[in-house]
């Protein structure tokens, strides 16, 4: 079941599998290319990159994963529910018999990975430093998902948002404080239960890259990096996907910190889709 956009600015509405409501926007026409979010994204953070693919011959749609912006998320979690819901979304935006695409945006990347594995409808898949802790990397932090289930049962939004950045990103707490008063505060607290999702998308406690999972990944698969992500460990995870994917090549693109811009990265992405 579905609702589709009267104009490219409306908001559109997939039934997932399981009743959940997801939210979507789509631009131009053609076949779809997905935009997965990471942590603390909606659908607003890739609206350029969506449109700049609108541009290139292809249907861009950016969407509130569940337990964000206006999508619904019904209990319990879980990371198929979660490709259920990228499946509604490309069935709902795309038409019968079209290719469809997906590109994941740091752990988002993680979350394409696992629809490529369960074989949901893509014809090809990219993504962007997901951060898998391989070779490296530093440790992960010690009882990860639990630490933020602890948060969520106190209603500690701002813990969890603390706890991400200064002990899992590495950010200065001095940079956090920084944050708070600015107009993305506020944003970043609504979607702060939906951070443990994105932790277990990347495999929970253990962030080490599945290799079952991504052994069933056989579709071709575009690693992409920023020239601009000055981490080594997050820089290089581009390559370390590829190589361990059965069907994927690295490139690196002229950017900042963990993003590349929608007018440099839509034209890559379309051409390896369409290629």
């Amino acid at each position: 079941m579905s609702t589709k956009p009267d104009t490219i600015t409306t908001v559109a509405h997939a039934t997932s599998a399981d009743g959940t409501t997801i939210a979507y926007e789509a631009y131009g026409s053609g076949p779809v290319a997905l935009v997965v979010g990471g942590a603390f994204c909606d659908r607003g953070a890739f609206r350029d990159l969506a449109q700049a693919l609108g541009e290139h011959g292809l249907t861009g749609v950016t969407y509130d994963r569940r337990g964000r912006g206006d999508s619904g998320d019904t209990k319990p979690y879980a990371v198929a529910r979660e490709v259920e819901d990228i499946t509604a979304v490309l069935e709902a935006a795309g038409e019968t018999g079209s290719p469809a695409y997906a590109f994941g945006v740091s752990s988002g990347g993680a979350l394409v990975i696992q629809a490529a594995a369960a074989e949901a409808r893509l014809a090809k898949a990219a993504a962007i430093e997901v951060p898998y802790r391989t070779e490296g990397w530093p440790p992960a932090p010690d009882d990860y998902i639990g630490t933020l289930e602890r948060f969520e049962a106190a209603g500690d939004r701002e813990g969890i948002l603390r706890y991400f950045n200064n002990v899992v990103v590495g950010m200065p707490a001095e940079m956090v404080d920084g944050m708070k008063g600015t107009l993305m505060w506020e944003p970043m607290l609504s979607l702060t239960y939906t951070v443990r999702y994105d932790g277990l998308c990347l495999g929970g406690d253990d962030q080490s890259i599945p290799e079952d999972t991504f052994a069933r990944v056989t579709i071709p698969f575009l690693s992409v990096c920023s020239s601009g992500t000055q981490m080594p460990w997050l820089h290089d995870a581009a390559q370390v996907v590829a190589d361990a994917l059965p069907n994927a090549t690295a490139v690196e693109l002229p950017g900042e910190f963990h993003q590349v811009p929608a007018a440099t990265l839509a034209p890559v992405l379309a051409d390896f889709f369409r290629a």
